[in-house]
C-alpha cells in the first residue's frame, strides 16, 4: 500500500512539473498556456488624426473598444503567419490632453513589459527608442518626403523655341558647326572649280571666313550634291549631316513634348528656394520630422508650423504661406500616402527622400519574439495579395496613390550636352582623322621643317675640323715646288 501510494505521489508530482513548465513566463513577459498558446497584451496608441493607421472606437453595447486600422490588420496578418499560436488582447492607450505626441509614444514603449507585451501602431523605429525596446523589421515604406501643391499646364513663353536644348548644347552645336566650316575651308582651299560650275566662278570664294558658320548649317537644312570636291570633305560633311539629323529630330520631339504634354511641376524648385524666400512649411505635431527640418535641413524654427491630421494639412496648403498656412508639408511617406488617398488630385510628393526606418512592432528589450515576428513580417510584406488587400482597404487603389505620388524632378526638360556627348566625341574624332588624311602634305612639310631645324642645330653644335697650316711649313712647301 505504501509502495502504491509512493508511485502515485511521484506521478502526480511529475504532472504538476509539466504543467508548471508549460505555464512559465517567456522572455517577452507574456504567458504561455498549457496548450502552447502565447498570450500577448497589445498596447495600441491612439492619437488624433490619421485614422487609416489606427482607429479606436468605444462600443457602448459591448462595453469595450473596437480597434482597427492598417497597422492592426498588418499585425493580425503577421500573427496568422507565425509558426506558433498567439492569443491577442488589445488594450488601447489613449493620449492625455497634456501629453505631447512624441512623449506619448515614448511613454507607451516604456510600459513594456510591465503593462504591455508588445506595442502596435504607427510607431516609427528610432535609435533612441531602441535603447529600451526591440523593434521588428519595418512593414511600411521608409523615408520622409515633401508634399506640395502641383501646377498643371504648359508654361509657354515667346522664347519656348529655345527650351528643347540647354544653353550648353546650343553652344556646343555652334562650336562644332564653326569647326566643321573651318575644316572644310582648309581642305578645299586649293580647289578652284567643281565639275558642275563655270570656269569663271571661283569655288574658293564660296568658302570664305564669312561662310564658315553658314555653310554647315545651310547644308544641314538644304543639302546640295557635289558641294565639295575632295572625298575627305565629303566624309566630314556626311558626319556633320548625321549629327545635324539626330539633333533636329531630338529638338522636334522635345519641343512637341513641351508644347503638348501636361507638365506637372511643384510650385517651387528646391529646398533652397523654401529657405531663401522664407516660406512656411508644415510637419506633424510632435513628430521627429521637426528635428530633421531644424538639425539636418537647417530650417528656421520660426518658419515651421505643426498640424495634427490630414485635414489640417489640407487647410494649411490651401491658405498658402502668405495666407497663414504653409507651402509644403514634410512627413513620413505612409502619412503622405494617406493624404493623397483623400486629397490627391492637386498635390504631389516631390523632392529628395530623407532617411527614416518606417513603422515597426515594439517588443521588450532582448525578446525572443522579435525574431519570429520579423520573419513573419517578411513573409507578409512579400505576399502581394495580402498587402494589396490591406492597402486597398485603407488607402484605396494603391496604383492610383502611386501614380499621384510620382516623383517630380526639379530638373529642366531641356536636353543637355551630356545627352549627346558620345555623338559629339565621335564627330570630333572623325573630323580629326579626315583632316590628317586630307592634309598629308602639310604634315610632311612640317616634318621636313622639323628635320631641317634639327640638322641646323646639330651642325652648329658640332666642333670645327679645319686644318691650320703653320708659316714655316708653307715656305718649305713652296721651295720644294
Amino acid at each position: 500500500m505504501a509502495k502504491s501510494f509512493s508511485c502515485y505521489s511521484w506521478f502526480t508530482l511529475f504532472l504538476l512539473f509539466v504543467v508548471e513548465t508549460q505555464t512559465a513566463v517567456t522572455s517577452s513577459g507574456s504567458n504561455e498556456t498549457s496548450i502552447g498558446v502565447i498570450k500577448l497584451r497589445v498596447g495600441v496608441p491612439k492619437k488624433e488624426g490619421f485614422d487609416q493607421f489606427v482607429r479606436i472606437v468605444w462600443d457602448s453595447h459591448e462595453n469595450k473598444y473596437n480597434v482597427s486600422g492598417y497597422c492592426i490588420d498588418v499585425f493580425n496578418a503577421v500573427v496568422n503567419n507565425l509558426t506558433f499560436k498567439v492569443s491577442v488582447q488589445m488594450e488601447p492607450h489613449v493620449i492625455n490632453g497634456s501629453e505631447s505626441v512624441g512623449s506619448y509614444y515614448n511613454s507607451i514603449l516604456k510600459q513594456i513589459p510591465t503593462k504591455y507585451d508588445v506595442a502596435v501602431g504607427d510607431i516609427t523605429i528610432m535609435a533612441r527608442r531602441a535603447q529600451f525596446v526591440d523593434f521588428t523589421l519595418p512593414y511600411t515604406e521608409m523615408g520622409v518626403r515633401m508634399l506640395v501643391p502641383m501646377v498643371h499646364g504648359r508654361h509657354q513663353t515667346m522664347w519656348i523655341f529655345v527650351k528643347p536644348f540647354s544653353w550648353d548644347l546650343w553652344l556646343s552645336t555652334l562650336i562644332i558647326s564653326m569647326l566643321i566650316g573651318v575644316v572644310l575651308l582648309i581642305m578645299e582651299r586649293n580647289v578652284h572649280t567643281l565639275p558642275h560650275q563655270d570656269q569663271s566662278s571661283s569655288y574658293r570664294q564660296q568658302l570664305t571666313a564669312v561662310t564658315i558658320l553658314w555653310f554647315p548649317i545651310s547644308q544641314a537644312v538644304l543639302p546640295e550634291r557635289q558641294v565639295v570636291a575632295k572625298n575627305c570633305s565629303r566624309f566630314v560633311l556626311m558626319v556633320w549631316l548625321l549629327l545635324a539629323f539626330v539633333l533636329m529630330q531630338s529638338y522636334t520631339a522635345n519641343l512637341t513634348s513641351i508644347l503638348t504634354v501636361d507638365q506637372i511641376q511643384p510650385r517651387f524648385l528646391t529646398l533652397n528656394d523654401l529657405k531663401k524666400w522664407g516660406y512656411y512649411v508644415g510637419y506633424q505635431t510632435g513628430s521627429f520630422v521637426y528635428d530633421i527640418l531644424v538639425e539636418q535641413l537647417k530650417f528656421d524654427p520660426s518658419k515651421l508650423r505643426g498640424y495634427k491630421n490630414i485635414y489640417s494639412y489640407h487647410d494649411a496648403l490651401k491658405l498658402g504661406s502668405q495666407g497663414g498656412g504653409v507651402i509644403a508639408i514634410f512627413d513620413e511617406v505612409p502619412y503622405l500616402n494617406a493624404y493623397l488617398q483623400t486629397f490627391g488630385s492637386n498635390y504631389i510628393i516631390a523632392g529628395p527622400t530623407f532617411r527614416s526606418e518606417g513603422f515597426g512592432f515594439a517588443f521588450p528589450y532582448k525578446s525572443n519574439l522579435t525574431e519570429h515576428f520579423s520573419r513573419a513580417i517578411l513573409n507578409v510584406t512579400e505576399n502581394y495579395d495580402i498587402m494589396h488587400k490591406i492597402e486597398e482597404k485603407y488607402f484605396g487603389r494603391i496604383e492610383d496613390v502611386q501614380k499621384q505620388s510620382t516623383q517630380v524632378s526639379s530638373a529642366s526638360p531641356s536636353l543637355t550636352f551630356h545627352s549627346f556627348a558620345g555623338l559629339f566625341m565621335i564627330t570630333g574624332i572623325s573630323i580629326s582623322l579626315a583632316l590628317i588624311v586630307s592634309e598629308t602634305l602639310i604634315w610632311q612639310k612640317c616634318i621636313l621643317k622639323i628635320k631641317e631645324y634639327t640638322n641646323r642645330y646639330l651642325l652648329r653644335s658640332t666642333p670645327s675640323t679645319e686644318t691650320h697650316v703653320l708659316p714655316n711649313d708653307l715656305q718649305a712647301t713652296q721651295e720644294t715646288n
